[in-house]
């Protein structure tokens, strides 16, 4: 009988202890904690300065072969490590990158891992298998289960829509955010992401329908039927599904599910967790990718003025914005929808002399960059890429693919490998969110993903000035982000409105100028007509000169959906700017990042006394300062302000 006590004793031990079982990570500054627990299921906690902000929340996989990552975990190894080093991005937002984490990796019975990272910038996981057969991977639990509920960004279309702010628990229509997700916590902004996605469909959140204050995992299934579909038949509309997320090598590591952490907004302008987690460049050759600015044919609707031919989809017009990119140190000219039938990507336009053009852009310096439908490029992917290598073409801007299961996810990888054996750049439109991906195959120079200024051409609402001081927080976190910037028309809020052929934006000229330095972009568009810009050689000098990646980052103030200031660095120059939302602001900012005992010439471009009435209304000043001055800024509403500060040299032109 107490032999029977004993043994029923310690099963029970055993039992509790196995229940209670946890295991702490610290960020290298301490600051932010997670608690790992592990027992009938695999959950986290997360804490930053001693305050709760995710209680409990599962984080599961489970597999057609019947084994379920977390569940009934039995742990059979654990390894800790603590990483400290220098990464150095080839187009970034700065030339250094301070990589700092402590890592825990566990092993589980059943062939599978657990990794935790923890950065003082936020907090990582990711599964891994070890099974020798391919799997297919049914389901995945990510939760997200906050102290209370917050407010919280959501973006409820996968690729282009306004930010919605509401609460964790708002069952609001669609109950969908893609990611990255912005959540207000209580003396923290906390943002949701993943990196690293690579032959597996991305991840969403919804509100929870059954617990409080908790956001869920969601993903696209694996496609079984498409058809052609969307707009102008340019897509592939899932029909049907498999019962399965995605089929995929049975030995891999999974995506990252990353939680950023700032104690201010202006610190996510900064936060470079997404590439951190990022696998590194799979790429041998590198040298032949090039950042740079991009003369763009289609928000402006071709709409030349003073020229002696007839504008429009034409050798003669290509050959005037490659000579506006050649005469203004503009790297690439983009021909969009036109140049090509959309369905086929060899039926070059009859206006259109291809190898005329190729020949003279190579002349004048000028690199092309050709738009396409990716469905089009998927079928024709061999045979359009080697007649661009043919021509000479730089890279490609592939659009409409409004998909983010693993199919496309796929074609994202292939073609990047394609096109990257041809040195060919790729500018994703139409596609979700960055996730990494910019650093394993690093001639992805951008990406869309955003509502950006071409809705001004097409939409009854556009963008207006709010949206654009949010996505700084949000969807740039995310990586580079092809907003297309660069309107020369610029109206306020009473007078804004939809002219599709002469397209116009909201808010103040500087807005827009502002943006060539907030937005980080390495392959960033002038959107307007060339002899728009022409007719303001001051304005045009400004975006000629503007860098598109950087040496340095340092934001200086900010808030989602209010305004945003950011000084970035190139070699000894540095640009700075700042734009609000409709709200008039006066904006301190102090110079405390040039370097001491120098004097600097700063250009500073600001809204005019007048651009709140008329928003073309711009003031050039030229100024003196050294580190430690302060430079009081005022922006209209809708408006913004920039300057470029160089080192005071007499035989320097400005």
């Amino acid at each position: 009988m107490r032999r029977t006590y004993i043994f029923f004793l310690l099963i029970l031990i055993l039992e509790v202890t196995a229940k209670a079982q946890s295991l702490t990570l610290e960020s290298p500054d301490k600051n932010l904690k997670v608690k790992l627990l592990i027992g009938g299921e695999i959950s986290y906690e997360l804490a930053y300065k001693n305050k709760s902000y995710i209680t409990p929340s599962k984080i599961s996989m489970s597999l057609s072969n019947g084994v379920i990552l977390g569940n009934q975990a039995k742990l059979t190894g654990a390894k800790r490590t603590s990483v400290n080093r220098q990464l150095r991005p080839l187009n970034g937002i700065s030339d250094l990158v301070k990589e700092k984490y402590n890592e825990l990796k566990l092993q589980f019975k059943g062939g599978y891992s657990l990794t935790l990272r923890a950065y003082d910038e936020g907090f990582a996981y990711r599964y891994g298998t070890t099974f020798k057969d391919s799997i297919r991977v049914m389901s995945e639990t990510s939760e997200f289960c906050f102290n209370a509920n917050y407010p919280a960004y959501f973006h409820p279309a996968l690729s282009e829509s306004e930010y919605r702010l509401q609460k964790i628990s708002e069952q609001l229509q669609p109950n969908y955010s893609s990611l990255p997700v912005l959540v207000k916590a209580s003396g923290l902004s906390i943002l949701i992401h993943e990196s690293d996605v690579l032959d597996f469909p991305c991840l969403a959140i919804r509100s929870d329908y059954k617990r409080q204050n908790t956001l869920t995992g969601v993903h696209s299934y694996f496609p079984r039927k498409t058809e052609v579909g969307g707009y102008s038949n340019f897509g592939l509309i899932v029909k049907e599904t498999e019962p399965y997320l995605a089929k995929t090598a049975g030995s891999r590591f999974f995506p990252w599910r990353l939680l950023a952490v700032a104690e201010n907004d202006r610190d996510i302008l900064k936060n470079q967790l997404v590439y951190m987690l990022a696998s590194e460049n799979k790429l041998e050759d590198i040298s032949w990718i090039k950042p740079g600015k991009v003369a763009w044919d289609w928000w402006n609707t071709m709409n030349l003025t003073g020229v002696p031919f007839k504008a429009g989809i034409n050798t003669a017009t290509y050959k005037y914005f490659i000579d506006f990119a050649s005469a203004n140190h503009l790297e690439y000219v983009n021909l969009d929808e036109g140049w090509s039938d959309q369905f086929d990507l060899l039926k070059v336009n009859k206006d259109v002399d291809m190898n005329e053009l190729t020949r003279y852009a190579k002349e004048k310096g000028v690199g092309l960059i050709l738009w396409c439908v990716w469905r089009t490029l998927d079928r024709q992917m061999m045979e359009a890429l080697y007649q661009f290598q043919k021509w000479g073409i730089s890279g490609v801007k592939v659009d409409f693919m409004d998909r983010d299961d693993q199919i496309l996810v796929r074609f994202h990888e292939r073609l990047l490998k394609e096109a990257a054996r041809r040195k060919l750049l790729v500018n994703f439109h139409g596609a979700y969110h960055p996730n990494g991906m910019s650093r394993t195959y690093p001639n992805q120079i951008n990406a869309e993903g955003v509502k950006g200024l071409e809705w001004n051409k097409f939409d009854s609402l556009g963008t207006n000035p709010v949206h654009d001081v949010t996505i700084p927080y949000i969807r740039m976190f995310a990586g580079s982000m092809d907003y297309t910037p660069g309107a020369m028309q610029n109206y306020n809020r009473k007078d804004w409105r939809l002219i599709p052929d002469r397209p116009v934006s909201q808010g103040t000229r500087c807005h827009q100028l502002a943006m060539y330095i907030v937005y980080y972009a390495p392959l960033q568009m002038l959107a307007d007509s060339p002899t728009a810009y022409e007719k303001e050689p001051e304005y045009l000098k400004f975006l000629s000169s503007v860098p598109t990646v950087w040496s340095e980052t340092v934001p200086l103030s900010g808030e989602a959906g209010k305004y945003v200031a950011v000084a970035r660095r190139k070699g000894d120059t540095w640009y700075l700017g700042a734009m609000t939302n409709w709200d008039r602001r006066e904006l301190p900012l102090l110079l405390d990042f040039l370097e001491p005992d120098k004097k600097f010439v700063a250009e500073i471009f600001s809204d005019g006394a007048n651009a709140e009435r008329s928003g073309n209304d711009i003031r050039h000043d030229i100024v003196e300062v050294k580190k430690g001055d302060k430079l009081d800024i005022s922006m209209a509403g809708g408006g913004g302000w920039a300057a470029i500060i160089r080192p005071a040299n007499p035989d320097r032109k400005l």
